[in-house]
């Protein structure tokens, strides 16, 4: 057998040695509480809408993207942020809930044996900080948390990357970037959950990781052709986006309010202030782009509002709703003014993901710091920042976040130059000519006729979907 198919068939073998050995895992009933301890329907409600809401992110995420691409690749933009949904929903069944939630193994990592193939998980005792609902349930809404957040460093790579080399780095980027970093953040005896670190619901765990990793990406994945010529590509379908915002906007909701693992106040304060920051920041990027002579747009408001809600993600239960305000307007100017700098460099992120997510969720950590309070979460051990007179808080956040920068970057840069030694991560020149929709996936997006019109003595062409 040549290499290449070698390489062709192993995906296809991996998944069926992974279903044989699922197939003699042992059943097991589900865990009843004691009549002291039972289980709250409410919570088991609330979490389950939330875990079908975050769900709905990922499609929203594929339509926000694959609106802003070439039409030439649209179809293999939006498969790579949904295909992660079929990746991710088998490794976390297999491994990844386990090394992330199982025990502790020095604070580092979870013991991949604690709950292998989900073993121990229906019939296992509820997890401390979500003892009202089912561990299977609380498995599975993290379930979520870890699909899209590789789907989110597509932006950064797309019209380049290689399909089957995609899914290769989605696997080993939940391995060896997500399930760790999620354990040092939300196990309890995660070495950053003891050093004092409060993320809320992934400003930390999705939105840095992902954001850092998508820079690695893009600088080992190098410039696109028409980068390189400076040529202008107009987003494929504007519609897209906002269809693409919308459903983020609405499935953001169970990602924080979500995050309170309950029916409670809590999740109605982190519901209020995840709306709240989206609504601030998508004006203010809005806004900002008028002062600098730029018409309002769609994309402005879109970009802005998702900012505000990768911002608000580390506090929504920790910061009251008014401040909610402030932290969208910052994290969205500071964003914005990433993406002008950015637009002047030479790094080829493609659709900011960096700028915005990445630096979002520095920017929204750091101002968790800043703006938490014990009165929002109510307990009294809760976070307490700088605004209220406790400044180590926000020290703490700064070096969970430089240190998880750091660590994303360096582990996300070796995983693409190790794909990049065993498997071509780029598409030929040839292939990125004629876009990844047709070469990767023999799929076309359907594209209108184009519309010649006069603006200002100068001809446009204008797509009619």
């Amino acid at each position: 057998m040549s290499k290449s198919s070698v390489k062709t068939v192993t995906p296809f073998i991996l998944l069926v040695v992974v279903a044989l050995i699922a197939m003699f895992v042992k059943p097991e009933a589900d865990f009843i509480p004691s009549a002291e301890k039972a289980y709250n329907t409410a919570d088991i409600a609330w979490v389950l809408i939330s875990t079908a809401l975050v769900f709905l992110m990922t499609p929203g995420l594929a339509f926000f993207y694959g609106g802003m691409v070439h039409r030439k690749n649209v179809i293999s933009t939006m498969i790579k942020s949904v295909v992660a949904a079929g990746v991710i929903g088998v490794l976390w069944i297999a491994v990844g809930f386990s090394l992330s939630f199982g025990d502790s193994l020095g604070g580092f990592i979870g013991n991949p044996t604690t709950y292998l193939f989900f073993s121990g998980v229906k019939s296992g005792a509820p997890w401390p900080l979500a003892t009202s609902i089912p561990l299977s349930l609380f498995a599975v809404f993290q379930l979520m948390f870890a699909i899209i957040t590789p789907g989110l460093v597509v932006g950064a790579v797309a019209e380049r990357i290689r399909f089957t080399s995609y899914i290769l780095f989605i696997v080993l980027f939940c391995l060896l970037v997500y399930a760790p970093v999620a354990h040092w953040s939300w196990h309890p005896e995660g070495f950053l959950a003891k050093m004092g670190v409060w993320d809320f619901a992934g400003g930390t765990v999705v939105h840095i990781t992902a954001g850092c990793a998508a820079l690695a990406g893009a600088l080992v994945l190098k410039r696109r052709i028409a980068h390189q010529e400076q040529k202008e590509i107009p987003p494929a379908n504007v519609p897209y986006v906002l269809i693409g915002t919308g459903l983020l906007w609405f499935g953001w909701f169970g990602f924080n309010a979500g995050s309170a693992v309950g029916s409670t106040p809590l999740a109605v304060n982190a519901f209020v202030t995840t709306n709240t920051a989206a609504a601030s920041a998508g004006l203010a990027w809005m806004f900002f782009d008028v002062i600098k002579e730029k018409k309002p747009s769609v994309l402005g408001f879109c970009i802005g509002a998702v900012v505000g809600l990768v911002a608000i993600t580390p506090g929504a239960g920790f910061v009251a709703v008014p401040q909610s305000i402030i932290i969208g307007v910052v994290a969205s100017l500071l964003s914005n003014i990433a993406v002008g700098i950015k637009h002047k460099s030479k790094l080829d992120d493609t659709l900011d993901v960096f700028p915005c997510h990445g630096f979002g969720g520095m920017v929204g950590m750091l101002l968790t710091g800043v703006f938490a309070n014990k009165v929002v979460h109510g307990i009294a051990e809760g976070p307490q920042g700088w605004f209220y007179g406790n400044p180590s808080f926000f020290f703490t956040q700064l070096k969970a976040m430089l240190l998880v920068s750091s660590y994303a970057f360096a582990v996300s840069f070796a995983i693409f130059k190790f794909i990049n030694f065993i498997l071509p991560l780029r598409v030929t020149e040839e292939e990125e000519e004629l876009g990844l929709d047709q070469t990767q996936h023999d799929e076309k997006y359907m594209q209108g006729t184009l519309l010649v019109t006069q603006l200002n003595g100068k001809q446009k062409e204008e797509e009619i979907h």
